[in-house]
This record gives C-alpha cells, sequence and structure tokens, in this order.
C-alpha cells in the first residue's frame, strides 16, 4: 500500500549584510548553482528552492535583501517575519561584519515581539505553537524566535582576509547566532549553511510547539560547532581530524603550537 506523500515543509529566509558581500552569490549558488563576478546592487530579489535533508523535503522561501545604507529602509516587514536570517559579512572587509550589527538589532526586536506574542497567547489559554497563531481579536503572530545565522563568505580570498575566522565566530555566539565561513565562488559550505538552518529552524518549532520559549537560552541555541577544516595545501587529501575550531583567546586550533591555524583555510 503507497504511503501518502506528505507536501515540502515551507521554511522563509531573509538574506541580509552589506553591500558586496556576497549575499546574491550565496542565493544563486544554492538556487542555480551558478556564480558571477559581476556585482550588481540588489534592492530585493525572491526566490524558491526545494531540498530533502535528513529524509524530510522542504520548501525554501530566500529573500535577498539590499545591503547598501540607502537602500535598508526599504526593508519590508515580512522581510522580519522570516523564520530564520542569514547575516552575510566579507571576510575581506571588517566594515562588513560591523555592519551586520545594524540588522542583528532588527531582529532581536523581532525575536522579542515574538516571544511577547508567546506571553500573550499562554495568558489567553492559547498554545503558542510555532505556526502563526491567533489571538486577540483574530490576529495573527507568530511566536517562535527566529534562527540567526552569520555566514562570513570569500573564504577563498585568504590572501586578502581581514577578519580572522575566531573574530567572526566570537562576534556571532556574542549574539546568540550559529556560524559558517562560505565561498559563493568555490561552492564552500553553501548546502551545508542552509541545511543548518533548515534544522536550527525545525528544532526552534519543536521547542515552541513545547511552548518551551521563554525558557530556552537562545544563545546557547544559536552557537554552532565549527566545520573541520578544509584540507591544507600541503597535504589535500587530509582533514585534520579532531580539529574543532578557534581557541577565542589566542589564534590557536587544536595543537599548541598553533600550526594548523595558520594554514588554516575554512572551517
Amino acid at each position: 500500500m503507497a504511503t501518502e506523500t506528505q507536501p515540502p515543509v515551507p521554511i522563509s529566509i531573509t538574506i541580509c549584510g552589506d553591500g558586496g558581500c556576497g549575499k546574491s552569490s550565496i542565493t544563486l549558488r544554492l538556487v542555480h548553482s551558478q556564480w558571477t563576478s559581476d556585482y550588481d546592487p540588489t534592492i530585493e530579489d525572491s526566490y524558491s528552492v526545494t531540498r530533502r535533508i535528513d529524509g524530510v523535503t522542504y520548501h525554501l522561501s530566500l529573500t535577498d535583501t539590499a545591503g547598501q545604507e540607502e537602500y535598508r529602509g526599504m526593508w519590508a516587514s515580512s522581510n522580519l517575519g522570516a523564520d530564520a536570517f542569514l547575516l552575510v559579512y566579507d571576510i575581506t572587509s571588517l566594515d562588513s561584519l560591523d555592519a551586520l550589527q545594524h540588522f542583528n538589532e532588527l531582529i532581536d526586536m523581532e525575536a522579542e515581539t515574538r516571544l511577547d506574542n508567546a506571553d500573550r497567547a499562554l495568558r489567553a489559554g492559547l498554545k503558542p505553537g510555532h505556526h502563526d497563531t491567533s489571538y486577540g481579536g483574530g490576529r495573527r503572530a507568530k511566536t517562535a524566535p527566529p534562527v540567526k545565522l552569520v555566514a562570513g563568505n570569500k573564504c577563498d580570498l585568504q590572501e586578502s582576509r581581514q577578519v580572522p575566522a575566531a573574530k567572526g565566530l566570537e562576534w556571532a555566539r556574542k549574539r546568540g547566532c550559529g556560524f559558517m565561513e562560505t565561498s559563493a565562488r568555490l561552492e564552500v559550505n553553501i548546502e551545508e549553511t542552509f541545511a543548518l538552518i533548515v534544522r536550527r529552524v525545525m528544532e526552534g518549532r519543536r521547542l515552541a510547539d513545547m511552548g518551551l520559549n521563554e525558557n530556552t537560552d537562545l544563545n546557547a541555541r544559536g552557537q554552532t560547532k565549527p566545520l573541520t577544516p578544509l584540507p591544507t595545501d600541503a597535504d589535500p587529501e587530509k582533514r585534520a581530524p579532531g580539529v574543532r575550531g578557534p581557541n577565542l583567546n589566542g589564534d590557536r586550533v587544536g595543537k599548541p603550537d598553533g600550526g594548523f591555524w595558520k594554514k588554516l583555510r575554512c572551517w
């Protein structure tokens, strides 16, 4: 007897960051497996793509937003209604990391609103859940806090790096975000980044369904372990097993001499 096919699970993701950091390149890599070196400032583009992750099919709705400061006021409220946010910076530009603070503050305000929604729903005798929930005059509002993940893009440009991976990771952890380094040009960690976002969203929904939003440490939920480093030029077949990421008190990974950290391309 054939089993009934489940429809794809919808997840909305807003991609934000400073102009020129590679937001559109990451998006196009995921959606069309394309990359271009031409820079065309985006005001706002929408895409959709289907992915199967952990045996479940998901329909991802992606919004690639404006990064230039003069366009930031055009952010629609729908952008803040996303299930998750990918905050992208350019590892060759320290300013692009600093620019993420603006977007992070907007997202944190949205997270507070959703927690307030959950609290009001509980007081009204309703189970918050992760879907839009009706309460108070028929208004519908999300109650699951958004997932945040920081992506340090252009990790293939090591010779021009201005933002050490440890600094990007520390910035993300302090603000309750997951962290990845990516390269849209070389297609490094693109699929992995969105798969991680999907898993974090589903975990957040599970907690919301259990009514645990208020009792959950958002910072702890946002943290992610660094990926295994890419192969080194000296030994392209090896992946340095056991290396888990930087010591944030110094640029050392794994061994005390820190030799591997100096060769690290991306993790």
